[in-house]
């Protein structure tokens, strides 16, 4: 049994909160005498952090970030198709982190066979994901819509439609044209959205686009919820910070998918964070070594290290006064749990004790060379943030 005294919660309140086994047992009751106490210092204690669409188990990097839940894109090798793979990944996290595998939405992440729904939810699988990619058979992802539907399971898309993105590195602009690099139009996200939301109003099947990055397709899904569909949507903090003007001198580490868009979406990005059409801020960590990154742009791997930076970049937009700390933690913990039916990711009696104790105002600096995950490719790399993870725990169990 423990408890935290001299806490403040992003409510604003300051309560003890009290943990018994793995999960909270009280907030502001009475601490009983035999309950090891644990002094806060006055700093922030929050849900620990669910990070939905994750491709590579990375607990260090998971440990450093606040991060106690991770959802486990299908895109691994093999691709996680099958019950044995599902439960194997369900396992992979084990002890320090939960790892919710998402089960592939067709064998082999081809986009043609469905693979078995029933079978994965049962191994462990808590949504359905079509991986890197956007299913362009509209037939398919009809059936993986419907079949999702009827085993009460989440589809988390990819939003791209990939006749116009095949082969294209960059979002088609001022800056793609004067690097000379591939590009394809930003509307390709709208496309694929509007095309997936008409699917959703035939089916009635809940699902969440991983990344929307585009004024358009935030228009399309803030329409959609307002007509009652089962539609949910997020971003990471490279979408939300940065524009195309990032990838100016070919910095690879700016290379991500989707690609960085203008200034515009970027600006109506922080404008969907604001009214909610936004539900869920998520690292996208996708840590990519020399082999993939000291390339020539355009042969480069798209992807980026969130997961150390995901907390102190998201603080932001509570600095900046677009959101306050209560709703920053709906986006990072409460709204991913929500989608993917678990019950962690709120503070509150009988949830799991998966909690973090933040010190908000604490300065570092990024550094590519020092980071915890598997490789350090982020594009915010010498930048200097604020917020820290003090000490994480999950299930009321300290992780070192």
């Amino acid at each position: 049994m423990k408890a935290f005294t001299n806490v403040r919660l992003p409510d604003g309140s300051a309560p003890s909160v009290l943990i018994e086994c793995e999960t909270i047992a009280s907030i502001g009751g009475e601490i009983p005498a035999m309950a090891e106490p644990i002094d806060g210092r006055g700093m922030l204690l929050a849900p620990a952090i669910v990070d939905l669409g994750v491709f590579r188990v990375d607990g260090p990097a998971f440990r450093f970030g606040g991060i106690a839940r991770a959802a486990l894109m299908p895109d691994q090798s093999p691709p996680l198709d099958d019950p044995g793979l599902i439960q194997r990944a369900a396992y992979s996290g084990k002890p320090d982190i939960w790892v919710h595998p998402l089960a592939a939405a067709t064998r082999g992440l081809q986009a043609k066979e469905l693979a078995e729904y029933g079978l994965m939810k049962a191994a462990g699988a808590r949504a359905v994901a079509t991986g890197r990619r956007w299913i362009a058979d509209s037939g398919v992802m009809h059936r993986v819509l419907s079949y999702a539907a009827a085993f009460d399971l989440a589809v988390v898309s990819h939003a791209e439609d990939d006749g116009l993105t095949t082969n294209a590195v960059a979002t088609a602009g001022e800056t793609a044209t004067r690097l000379g690099l591939p590009a394809a139009p930003a509307r390709a996200e709208a496309m694929a959205v509007a095309r997936d939301l008409m699917l959703v109003e035939e089916t009635g099947a809940r699902l969440h686009f991983r990344q929307v990055t585009t004024r358009a397709a935030f228009d399309q899904i803030r329409a959609a919820k307002g007509r009652g569909l089962p539609v949910t949507c997020g971003i990471t903090p490279a979408h939300l910070f940065l524009s195309d003007n990032a990838i100016a001198d070919f910095r690879t580490f700016a290379h991500l998918s989707p690609p960085l868009r203008s200034e515009d979406d970027r600006q109506a990005a922080l404008e969907a964070v604001r009214d909610g059409t936004i539900d869920v801020l998520s690292s996208g960590h996708d840590p990519r070594g020399p082999e993939d990154k000291r390339l020539p742009f355009a042969d480069s791997a798209p992807g980026a290290a969130g997961a150390e930076t995901l907390l102190a970049l998201s603080l932001n937009l509570v600095r900046d006064g677009l959101i306050g700390l209560e709703r920053l933690f709906d986006l990072l913990a409460a709204n991913p749990s929500r989608i993917l039916g678990l019950e962690g990711g709120r503070l509150g009696p009988g949830a799991p004790a998966d909690l973090i104790l933040v010190d908000p105002e604490a300065p570092w600096r990024v550094d590519s060379s020092k980071m915890r995950a598997a490789a350090g490719n982020t594009p915010f790399d010498k930048l200097p943030v604020q917020g820290r993870v003090l000490r994480l725990f999950k299930g009321g169990r300290e992780i070192a």
